[in-house]
């Protein structure tokens, strides 16, 4: 076997990087064209999706197979190879394996445990059929990963530890609340007829939204989305075309979009002016964000040249010293705090420096309880404060900060959930006060916190198991060329044995002949029964890739000929197309 994966994920690259290098369906027909073209691969299949870009491979060579696959990856992607490669991972043989097995459970999802993945894996090898690019190993590989998927789901508890993004996004948009109570009797406008509007429709109308609007550039698919809705559910929904998107978002509650598009379908300009046609206000950019997100919160407001330089302002000489009670007594301090403060409070012990801070805030210290501290403490106390007082010129008060007041939000007018990949509502609408955005970016910092489930080890046991399983099946695999070169061999001389035979014995009737043919065949079999049973099991076996070579030099096969074997059941699997 000599698979090997290049891609690129929401775990190795920032969305910003996934968002330019997002390849539509022409650039994924193209990439696997020119990677099957390519010298050093003869399969190939692409994993798109919204937060994972994956090129899979048959390579013979593999450093080749990496430069060549990055390259094509760039290529095709329109990000430069230099600023793509920090952000690509590499699987080679039984890691390849392990990755893509692990991708169709859900465990490498933005939301772990998510389900939608399996769809796009058969969608992917789906692809690869009808392009003739997927052969024997990928074939196998993708078909395995579905059964693997569907197996995780169906004997473990993994949809607990994670929903699909439509959900997940949705609950994020709720901010904590029941999505069924959050979203019962709101107005929903989907954007977009593909599977993932499609789903965020079907999920919008199980929780109880008034009415659903489906946008999309083709009528027909929304209108057809919009039919399958009306069938399965109560909730009202009709379709709209998309330049009706502005006017749809005025009277819309919750928006999801999921397209295709290559540039942004609503600009903040756009929701701004929905927003303040929905409400009859104005809407303004707020400083600080309302999404969660620091990334394009406005800066701080600079500090005044006066605040900047209060440090260095010495302040007035206290009046430590002579107020009444003050348990400190600096009278043969020359020029007060102000000038030497370190010299005032040399020599002092803790507790008496605590008694002035404490005589400062109007309260008293128990003398018994600060003699209790340690030497260390009352030296470490004691060079703190001394810094502080030659800095400002005073030993500081304690006093309790003032409490912050926190004006709570009110309710945004408008909830965006953007689950395109490159997105499609621009990342400005995240400051608009009223408007509340999820998108990717924001889902992939919420999901970084979420809880695991127990499932997940139980599914990286079944991954585990089935990663060696697929592993000692493939090296078998492997052998099944040279063992049906030994056969054929083995009947070349039976064959050969019985015509020669015929001219020693020309008198044989045919009865004799088959008998002594079939005798013949059967001593052959037999012969060959069991070491080609068991150099399959030997060959499943890790390191057993070895035993093919002992089988061809020992009968001395023909290269060749187990070469054509090999050619032809790759060729049967390339032609097979799409099941």
């Amino acid at each position: 076997m000599s698979l090997l994966v290049v891609g690129l994920s929401h775990r190795s690259a920032p969305v910003s990087v996934l968002e330019r290098a997002a390849l539509g369906a022409d650039a994924q027909i193209k990439l696997l064209q020119d990677t099957v073209a390519a010298e050093p691969a003869t399969e190939a299949a692409v994993l798109a999706t919204c937060n994972r870009i994956e090129l899979y491979a048959d390579v013979d060579k593999f450093h080749a197979g990496v430069a060549e696959l990055s390259t094509l990856l760039a290529q095709h992607s329109g990000v430069g190879l230099d600023e793509l490669t920090p952000y690509l991972y590499v699987h080679y043989e039984d890691r390849a394996v392990h990755h893509l097995f692990s991708v169709a459970c859900g465990l490498d999802s933005m939301v772990v445990g998510e389900g939608q993945i399996l769809g796009q894996i058969k969608d992917s090898l789906a692809k690869a059929q009808e392009l003739h690019s997927a052969g024997r190993l990928l074939n196998d590989l993708f078909q395995q990963a579905l059964r693997v998927g569907k197996r995780a789901h169906s004997e473990t508890g993994i949809d607990r530890a994670g929903q699909s993004l439509v959900t997940f996004g949705l609950e994020q948009l709720a901010e904590g609340a029941d999505v069924t109570d959050w979203a019962r009797g709101k107005k929903a406008l989907v954007i977009g007829a593909g599977s993932m509007s499609s789903l965020a429709a079907a999920t919008l109308a199980r929780a109880g939204v008034a009415e659903i609007v489906i946008a999309n550039r083709t009528q027909d698919r929304a209108e057809r989305l919009v039919e399958i809705l009306t069938d399965g559910t109560d909730v009202p929904a009709r379709a709209v075309p998309m330049e009706s998107v502005p006017v749809e978002l005025t009277r819309a509650d919750v928006a999801v979009s999921c397209t295709g598009a290559t540039g942004l379908v609503l600009a903040a300009e756009e929701v701004a002016a929905a927003v303040e046609g929905r409400t009859g206000r104005p809407v303004a950019f707020d400083g600080a964000g309302n999404g969660g997100r620091t990334a394009d919160r406005a800066p701080a407001p600079r500090a005044n040249a006066d605040s900047a330089d209060v440090r260095q302002t010495p302040l007035p000489p206290t009046s430590v010293g002579t107020d009444e009670n003050c348990p400190l007594d600096v009278a043969a301090v020359q020029g007060g705090f102000s000038v030497l403060g370190e010299a005032a409070v040399a020599g002092m012990d803790a507790a008496t420096l605590e008694q002035h801070a404490a005589w400062a805030a109007g309260s008293a210290v128990d003398r018994r309880e600060a003699a209790r501290r340690s030497p260390e403490a009352d030296a470490e106390l004691i060079s703190a404060l001394a810094a502080t007082a030659a800095t400002v010129g005073r030993i500081p008060e304690r006093r309790k900060p003032e409490p912050v007041i926190e004006v709570p939000r009110p309710a945004p007018a408008l909830s965006l959930l953007d689950l395109a990949m490159p997105r499609d509502i621009d990342a400005a609408v995240h400051r608009l006060t009223g408007v509340r955005l999820v998108d990717i970016e924001s889902l992939a910092e919420a999901s970084a916190d979420a809880p695991m489930a127990a499932d997940v080890d139980q599914v990286r046991r079944i991954v585990s198991d089935e990663v060696a399983a697929f592993g000692a099946a493939l090296r078998a695999a492997h052998i099944t060329p040279t063992v049906v070169a030994l056969r054929a061999m083995a009947a070349d001389v039976v064959a050969n044995e019985i015509a020669r035979l015929e001219g020693r014995l020309p008198g044989l009737d045919d009865k004799h002949r088959g008998e002594i043919t079939q005798t013949v065949r059967r001593v052959v079999d037999k012969l060959l029964h069991a070491p080609t049973v068991r150099v399959k099991q030997l060959a499943a076996e890790p390191g057993g890739a070895g035993y093919a070579d002992a089988l061809r030099t020992l009968f001395d096969l023909d290269q060749e000929t187990v070469a054509s074997v090999s050619r032809a059941e790759d060729s049967t699997e390339k032609n097979r197309g799409p099941r």
